[in-house]
C-alpha cells in the first residue's frame, strides 16, 4: 500500500442499530474500493467482516472488525488515494463495549439509519457514545429501497431525538415504485446507480424533471441552513446574490461537521447497491483526518496524583501535556483491544496518536510501569493480517506479542513517558454461575475465563463469597450465552453454566463514619495503621469514588494511601446485604495515623475493616438494573403489549405510530421481569412484534430483591 500523509488518512467507524445494514455498507465498501473481489452478504454467511463463526450462524456482528482501503472522490480522481481504516462495529446493545472502545479512537463515524425505522434505541445509545468522545459524524440512510421509507421522517427524527441539525445532501430517486440512485443537492446533479454492474458503475444526469422543485427547495434549506452556522459560507452567499457553488457549500459542511454543528445525511440502498459510492465522497470530504484534530493530552505519569488534586481545584489543565498528530514527535498510542491467538500469543490493537512505532522497539506501557518489545506490526484486514514494519501518528494497527498491555494502555517512548484517557467499560447487568464438569476441569476454565477477561473488558468474573460458585457477569443473555459457547468450543472446557440472573448493586441512603484502629502482631513486627471513614450516599450513576481528606493526605505517605484505597475498593465488592458491589457512593478518608510500625499492609487491613463497618450504618438498599425497552407491534397487540409491559412493573415512556401499521412502545422495566420476554411477547403477538433492550439506570428494588 503506498505511502500516505496524514491528512489523506480517514480513520472511521460504522455504527447503528442492529440490522440497519452496517456490515451490508461495509461489504459494499470494501467492493467498491477493490479491497475484495466479490461482495459478501450478511444472509448467506460470507461478509468478509463477520469472520466469527458465531457472526456467520447468527447474521450480526459481535466483534469490531477492522480493515484498510483506499479512495479517490470524483472531485480528485487524479490526485493520490485517501487511506479509509474502518471499524465496523456491533448494533447489538450487549456488545456496546466493542462500540465503546472503537469511538475512543476513531476520528470521525457513519451513522447508518434505516430509512423505515428511523432512529431506533441502539442509534440513539451509539450517537451518545459518540458525544462522550466528540466524534464528528456523517448519517446514512439505508434501506431507501422499502416501502415505508420516508427521509423527511428520519431527518425529523435525527433533529427530536439526537438533538443536532441534519443537513440532507441527498434526496432518493425513484422511478415508480423503484429507487434508481440519488440526487445529489450539493452538485445539483442526479446519479443512477448501475444494476448489471452491481453498481460498481453510475451515470451523472441533470436532475429528473419530477424531482426539480423539491431539489432546489431541499438545496436552499440546505445552505440556508449552513450559513447560520458557517461565516465563511455566509460571506460567499452574500458576495454572490445568494448563489453559491459546489465547492463553496462542500468546504462549508465540513466545516460545520468538524465543529459538531450539523450533520451531512445521504441516503441509498446499500443491498441493492445505490449510494456507496458518494458515502465515501463524503468520509474524505467531511470527516476530519488526524491532521484536524488537536494534539492529544495526556499526562506523565509520575504526576497522576498531583493532576486529581489540580482537578480538584478546577485547574484541570495544569499538569496537562499535548502532543501533536506528528510522525516526529514523541511516542503515544493506545491499545483499545486485546485479542489471544493461538499460534502467537496476543494480539494488541493499537491507535498511535503521536510519534511513530516500529517494529522491534522497547516501549513503555507508561501506566503500568514496564517496559514491552513490539514483536511485529500489522494492518487487520478483518482476520488477516498484513505486516508492516511502521505505524505513524494517524495509524490504527495491530502488535503482535505484548505481554503486560490491557485495553485502555497507553504504549509511549521510554524518555518521554505519558498516559492517555483510557476507554469508558459499562458495568455488566447480568450474570450465571458456572461450573466445570469435573474438578480437573477447573484450571482450564480459570485459565479460559482469564483470556476472556483480558479480550472484553466488559466481562467479569468473580467468586461468590459464600458459595465459592463462580460468577460470570455480562451486558445481557447474548452476552453470556457468547461466553459459554467461547468456553466450550473455542477453549474446549467441559463446563456447566446456570440460569442468567440480575446483578444487582447496593447503595446508601445515609452518611456514616466508621474509625477502625488496626493493630497485629505479625511474627516479631508489630503492624499499626488508624483510619478513619466516612460514606455518603452518590448520584445514580457516579459509582464509588474514593477521596482522601487534607488532614489524612498530610498524614500519610502514598504508598499508604493506595493501599487504604486499595483495602476499601476491595471490600466494597461485597456489600453486607446480598454480597453485591457498593455503588452510587463516596467514600472519604477523614483522618489517618501511622507510626514506625506501619505498613501498607497494616493500611490495607484497616481501611478493609473500616469499610465493612461503616457500610453496616449506612442504611444500604439494593439496586435493580432498569432497561430501555422499544417493541414495535402492529396496531391490534398494542393493548396487549402494554398490558404485558404494565404487569412486568413497567413505565411507558412514549408511545408512536410508524410506517406500515407499526406502533412504537417504550418503557422502562427491570431487568428482573424481563427473563423470558421473547417468546411472550412472540405468542401474545403471533410472532409479529420485535423488540429491542438496552441498560438505561440502576434504581431502588423491592424488598426482599436480591
Amino acid at each position: 500500500m503506498a505511502s500516505i500523509t496524514t491528512t489523506r488518512r480517514r480513520n472511521i467507524g460504522i455504527m447503528a442499530h442492529i440490522d440497519a445494514g452496517k456490515t451490508t455498507t461495509t461489504e459494499r465498501i470494501l467492493y467498491y474500493t477493490g479491497r475484495t473481489w466479490r461482495m459478501g452478504e450478511v444472509h448467506e454467511g460470507t461478509a468478509t467482516m463477520d469472520f466469527d463463526p458465531r457472526e456467520q450462524e447468527r447474521g450480526i456482528t459481535i466483534m469490531a472488525a477492522a480493515t484498510t482501503c483506499q479512495w479517490r472522490p470524483v472531485w480528485a480522481l487524479d490526485e493520490a488515494p485517501y487511506q479509509i481504516n474502518i471499524i465496523d462495529t456491533p448494533g447489538h446493545v450487549d456488545f456496546t463495549v466493542e462500540v465503546e472502545r472503537s469511538l475512543r479512537v476513531l476520528d470521525g463515524a457513519v451513522a447508518l439509519f434505516c430509512g423505515v425505522h428511523g432512529v431506533e434505541p441502539q442509534s440513539e445509545a451509539v450517537w451518545r457514545q459518540a458525544d462522550r468522545y466528540a466524534v464528528p459524524r456523517i448519517a446514512f440512510v439505508n434501506k431507501m429501497d422499502r416501502p415505508g421509507a420516508d427521509l423527511g421522517r428520519v431527518l425529523e427524527m435525527i433533529r427530536a431525538r439526537l438533538g443536532i441539525e441534519p443537513l440532507a445532501v441527498q434526496l432518493p430517486w425513484l422511478e415508480g415504485e423503484e429507487l434508481v440512485g440519488v440526487v445529489d443537492l450539493v452538485e445539483r446533479v442526479g446519479l443512477r446507480f448501475d444494476a448489471d454492474s452491481l453498481g460498481a458503475s453510475w451515470t451523472v444526469e441533470p436532475v429528473p424533471e419530477s424531482l426539480e422543485v423539491e431539489a432546489e427547495v431541499a438545496r436552499e434549506e440546505l445552505v440556508d441552513a449552513l450559513t447560520r452556522e458557517d461565516e465563511g459560507l455566509m460571506e460567499a452567499w452574500m458576495e454572490q446574490d445568494g448563489e453559491v457553488g459546489a465547492a463553496a457549500v462542500r468546504a462549508a459542511l465540513r466545516r460545520v461537521t468538524l465543529r459538531l454543528r450539523g450533520v451531512p445525511v445521504l441516503c441509498g440502498a446499500s443491498f441493492r447497491n445505490i449510494g456507496v459510492q458518494p458515502l465515501l465522497d463524503a468520509v474524505v470530504a467531511y470527516l476530519p483526518s488526524p491532521a484536524d484534530l488537536p494534539p492529544v493530552r495526556g499526562v506523565r505519569p509520575e504526576r497522576l496524583h498531583a493532576l486529581e488534586e489540580a482537578r480538584a481545584a478546577l485547574r484541570e489543565d495544569a499538569l496537562e501535556e499535548l502532543r501533536p498528530p506528528q510522525a516526529d514527535a514523541p511516542l503515544a498510542a493506545l491499545a483499545f483491544k486485546v485479542m489471544s491467538d493461538e499460534e502467537e500469543g496476543g494480539l494488541t490493537f493499537l491507535r498511535v496518536y503521536s510519534g511513530a512505532l516500529e517494529a522491534g522497539a522497547e516501549v513503555l506501557n507508561a501506566g503500568r510501569g514496564v517496559r514491552e518489545v513490539i514483536g511485529r506490526l500489522v494492518r487487520m484486514h478483518a482476520n488477516t493480517r498484513e505486516p508492516v514494519e511502521r505505524l505513524e501518528a494517524g495509524d490504527i494497527g495491530a502488535a503482535v506479542g505484548l505481554v503486560a498491555t490491557r485495553t485502555g494502555d497507553t504504549l509511549c517512548a521510554p524518555e518521554a513517558p505519558l498516559v492517555l484517557a483510557s476507554i469508558h467499560v459499562p458495568e455488566p447487568v447480568i450474570q450465571m454461575r458456572i461450573e466445570p464438569a469435573t474438578e480437573e476441569e477447573q484450571a482450564r476454565l480459570d485459565d479460559a475465563l482469564a483470556s476472556l477477561a483480558l479480550e472484553d473488558p466488559s466481562f467479569r468474573v468473580s467468586v461468590h463469597p459464600e458459595t465459592g460458585q463462580t460468577l460470570l457477569a455480562g451486558m445481557g443473555e447474548l452476552h453470556l450465552e457468547i461466553i459459554h459457547h467461547r468456553l466450550v468450543h473455542d477453549f474446549r472446557v467441559a463446563c456447566r453454566a446456570g440460569a442468567p440472573e440480575v446483578a444487582y448493586r447496593e447503595t446508601p441512603t445515609r452518611e456514616a463514619r466508621q474509625e477502625e484502629r488496626f493493630v497485629r502482631q505479625a511474627g516479631d513486627q508489630e503492624l499499626f495503621a488508624q483510619v478513619i471513614l466516612r460514606l455518603t450516599p452518590g448520584e445514580r450513576g457516579s459509582g464509588l469514588r474514593f477521596e482522601v481528606a487534607p488532614a489524612a493526605a498530610a498524614a500519610l505517605e502514598a504508598s499508604y494511601l493506595q493501599a487504604a484505597e486499595l483495602g476499601v475498593r476491595e471490600s466494597a465488592e461485597v456489600g453486607p446485604l446480598g454480597g453485591w458491589p457498593l455503588v452510587d457512593a463516596a467514600v472519604v478518608l477523614e483522618e489517618a495515623e501511622a507510626n514506625a510500625s506501619s505498613s501498607a499492609r497494616a493500611f490495607k487491613n484497616a481501611a478493609s475493616l473500616a469499610m465493612r463497618e461503616v457500610m453496616k450504618g449506612a442504611a444500604l438498599i439494593v439496586l435493580e438494573p432498569i432497561m430501555e425497552v422499544e417493541v414495535l407491534v402492529p396496531e391490534e397487540f398494542v393493548g396487549t403489549v402494554l398490558g404485558d409491559l404494565g404487569s412486568r412493573r413497567g413505565e411507558v415512556q412514549s408511545f408512536e405510530a410508524r410506517a406500515g401499521g407499526l406502533h412504537s412502545v417504550s418503557a422502562r422495566v427491570p431487568l428482573a421481569s424481563m427473563f423470558g420476554y421473547a417468546a411472550e411477547v412472540r405468542s401474545r403477538t403471533q410472532g409479529r412484534a420485535t423488540y429491542t433492550m438496552r441498560f438505561a439506570s440502576y434504581g431502588p428494588a423491592p424488598r426482599g430483591a436480591g
